[in-house]
């Protein structure tokens, strides 16, 4: 019998990443995190997951950047200075001014560090969106397998407006934004997955207005909550969706109108703020599963952030279902 530390967590190209291997990459924030150790052990759990995951990870893109380097014949460096480092963004004064000014109130040091803290965390970011996109882009043309078991949150789902079967195999449960650009292609591209999973997939929407650099985002989502109260929540996330430049509260109040929906007790639920607290607690239980950004999407508590294509989503239901039958 072969012994745990030789346990494969992945294959790149045909060569194995062992359990061994990610643990000593891992050594480090291992033992920082059995210096804190969570009360709970549902938590201490789950923290060791992302902590191996976070080594897999890297491990992963350095193989995947040395086998495309390999086939396009050039060192590894020039891989990295082409699909990445060469398309990082540096963020303007004005962004991290923003930035600052969206999060300061979770930020304990004096002003001109946070700024320019702010300025490296947002350039890493960058970085670490383009590694991802990078291992995304060349994954399947070098053989990637990934065997650890996937880092699950604990994310409610009643009592939200949800679509699909309730006792369906795979749960997506996401966080959105009616005033983000990518939270409406997210949109769209989870109509086709309904599609493509009608009776394998249920689907909750819970909000996440941004309103820090989304103004009207907040009234968006109460209005869409007010159409709930009438059972008209689905139809009205599709117009707002499908109509940017108009969420205003007089339009909002509009596309109730067309919709049908009782104009007086929907205007009255819009004026009161009569979903602002429920907004609120989605945005706290968000915050508290990792959500930083929108759109975010958990399939069966799998946290994914920022847009994903369809392939993406696909393979990820698709290992899901594997794993339940």
């Amino acid at each position: 019998m072969s012994d745990k530390s030789d346990r494969h967590l992945a294959i790149v190209n045909g060569a194995a990443i062992t359990e061994d291997e990610v643990t000593r990459a891992a050594a480090d924030d291992l033992r920082t995190l059995d210096t804190h150790r969570p009360d709970a052990e549902a938590d201490y759990a789950r923290s060791r997951l992302e902590i191996m995951h976070r080594a897999l990870d890297a491990i992963v893109c350095d193989r995947l950047i040395a086998a495309e380097a390999a086939t396009r014949q050039v060192r590894d460096q020039e891989v990295i200075d082409g699909e990445i480092e060469s398309n990082v963004q540096i963020p303007s004064d004005e962004d991290v001014e923003r930035f600052y000014e969206a999060h300061k109130a979770r930020i304990s040091f004096p002003r001109d560090e946070a700024l320019r803290w702010v300025r490296h965390h947002m350039t890493e970011l960058s970085r670490k969106r383009l590694r991802e996109l990078f291992v995304r882009n060349v994954r399947r043309s070098h053989g990637l397998k990934v065997y650890l078991e996937p880092v699950r949150y604990e994310v409610a789902a009643a009592s939200h407006p949800s679509r699909g079967p309730a006792g369906a195999p795979v749960t997506i449960v996401e966080f959105s934004d009616f005033d983000c650009s990518d939270c409406r292609s997210l949109s769209a591209t989870l109509k086709a997955i309904d599609t493509a999973y009608p009776q394998r997939l249920r689907r909750v929407f819970r909000q996440f207005p941004l309103t820090s650099i989304h103004p009207r985002a907040q009234k968006a989502a109460e209005a869409c909550l007010c159409a709930h109260e009438q059972g008209r929540f689905w139809e009205f996330h599709d117009l707002l969706f499908g109509h940017p430049r108009e969420l205003q509260v007089d339009a909002l109040k509009r596309w109730a109108a067309q919709l049908k929906i009782d104009a007086a007790a929907f205007s009255a639920c819009l004026d009161a703020g009569t979903h602002a607290g429920a907004i609120q607690q989605d945005i706290v239980e968000g915050r508290a599963a990792g959500v930083t950004g929108t759109p975010t999407m958990f399939i069966n508590g799998r946290r994914l952030s920022g847009y994903q294509p369809y392939a993406d989503i696909k393979e990820v239901i698709d290992d899901e279902l594997q794993r339940v039958t």
